[in-house]
């Protein structure tokens, strides 16, 4: 580190990118600052995002579990009810112990973490607090904030985003969902397990946008199934708030008619921003895209010097393993050694239930693209693992060049299909073919069968169906 710096790397902002970029700087022996305007490190997704979101999800799918499936089992006389403050206190110890893990590992690695707002002043230089700080290198990973509809503010208690909606206190008698995508059925899943009455309204003509279309007819069926209902190709064209409940006007589009929806909480679930508030970009001579999104190179530089950008701030999808993968990179390089992202290798899950699942290439993408493409598919229903633990909704789809079997997308709908995603994912990443994942020897029984089957079936045939 030269003399004239504090620091050799300021990170601002903890969540996945950041503190990930700030530890593995640490670990290769740079002089590390991580600064977060949150008490706790963690960001967006282990504070009020993924990590509590699946603490709210786990606990209403075994009420739900054990609500409706026990009895088919053979387990009789259990009446579970709903105790709410103990199923948000459980989801505030998760969080709570999680963040606490990345405190750890910021003193295990002698990252200096400091709570304030951060603003540049110069290319080596920012300020915590009034107070001055400077590094030869700094990143900025603020992340990102949601969307409201124009004219509509959060309140988080009748019209809240995805952090209101993790933290009611009380369930809902209806809840009225705006967007399809993932936090809004994730979210929406939880409070129709415990006792909502749901409405989701989504602008486009299906659920999951960016996912697999044949999958997602499917998937929206098995929503359906558990109480949703959807106003697909309809957009809100009007909020009322009033003392205790919330009207909205929904419109189909293209047409002229119009039709009401009462709630009592409205979830605006329609996107996220990336978030550079008080960063003043503008001392640096940085400038944002049309999206608010900051430019960089291959190599994450900013249009500044010595200033670099991760995560929901730059392009891309907004997903905190993307974010990571990011921080991992550009450590590495400003360690003075290679780091990479297999932007063509990214996984996406909803974590509902079943779950969505999806790498690389849907069929849409490969049509537009005019890549010619095989397709290999199995459904759960035909695997024995899937029939023992009564999970038989949805299936695999693998998706290879015609020409090389090379694989070049696979979207699983079914159980654990966020944990069966990682196999396809490493063999995305490796350049693997549908023959390569075939030939290799999956346990049995297991759910891992059907990606096999499905990669039998694109280049020969699957052989359990």
């Amino acid at each position: 580190m030269s003399e004239t710096y504090q620091f050799d790397l300021a990170v601002i902002g903890a969540g996945p990118g950041g503190y990930v970029c700030a530890l593995k700087a640490a670990q290769r022996g740079l002089k590390v600052l991580c600064v977060d305007r949150r008490e706790t490190p963690g960001g967006t997704c282990l504070n009020v995002g993924c990590i509590p979101s699946k603490a709210l999800l786990h606990s209403s799918e075994r009420l739900h579990e054990a609500s409706t499936e026990f009895e088919a089992l053979g387990i009789e006389g259990v009446t579970p009810k709903l105790n709410l403050t103990r199923m948000m206190e459980r989801k505030s110890r998760v969080v709570a112990d999680t963040v606490k893990g990345i405190g750890y590992l910021f003193r295990k690695n002698a990252v200096t973490f400091r709570v304030g707002e951060a603003a540049l002043t110069g290319p080596h230089a920012l300020t915590v607090g009034g107070e001055v700080i400077t590094a030869a290198s700094i990143v900025i990973a603020t992340g990102s904030a949601p969307v409201s509809l124009p004219d509509v503010a959060f309140d988080e208690k009748q019209i809240v985003s995805s952090t209101g909606a993790l933290a009611l206190d009380a369930v809902p008698g209806r809840l009225a969902v705006i967007g399809a995508g993932v936090i809004g059925l994730e979210l929406g899943s939880v409070w129709k397990r415990l006792g909502s009455e749901v409405t989701v309204v989504e602008y486009g003509d299906h659920v999951a946008p960016g996912f697999d279309r044949g999958l997602g007819k499917q998937f929206q069926r098995s929503l359906e199934k558990l109480g949703l209902k959807f106003h697909l190709s309809s957009k809100v064209t009007g909020i009322e708030k009033r003392a205790d409940s919330v009207s909205l006007t929904v419109q189909p589009v293209g047409k002229e008619e119009t039709r009401t929806i009462e709630a009592d909480v409205v979830l605006i679930a329609i996107g996220r921003r990336a978030y550079t508030d008080g960063l003043n970009l503008s001392a640096v001579g940085i400038e944002t895209d049309r999206a608010g999104r900051i430019p960089v190179d291959q190599s994450f530089r900013t249009s500044c010097p010595g200033i670099y950008a991760i995560g929901d701030v730059i392009a891309g999808p907004m997903l905190a393993h993307k974010a990571e993968e990011e921080g991992l990179a550009l450590a590495e390089q400003l360690a003075g050694r290679v780091g990479h992202v297999p932007y063509d290798a990214i996984p996406s899950v909803i974590y509902t239930q079943p779950e969505f699942a999806m790498v690389g290439k849907t069929e849409e993408q490969l049509k537009s693209e005019g890549v010619a493409y095989r397709t290999g598919s199995f459904p759960f229903m035909a695997s024995a693992r899937a029939r023992a633990i009564g999970a038989t909704e949805g299936g695999v789809k693998v998706l290879t060049d015609e020409k090389t079997d090379r694989v070049l997308g696979v979207h699983i709908l079914g159980a654990c299909a966020g944990e069966l995603i990682a196999e396809a994912t490493l063999a995305m990443t490796f350049r693997a073919s549908a023959e390569d994942i075939a030939l290799a020897c999956h346990a049995h029984p297991t759910l891992s069968e059907a990606l096999k089957e499905a990669s039998l079936g694109a280049f020969d045939r699957p052989l359990h169906l």
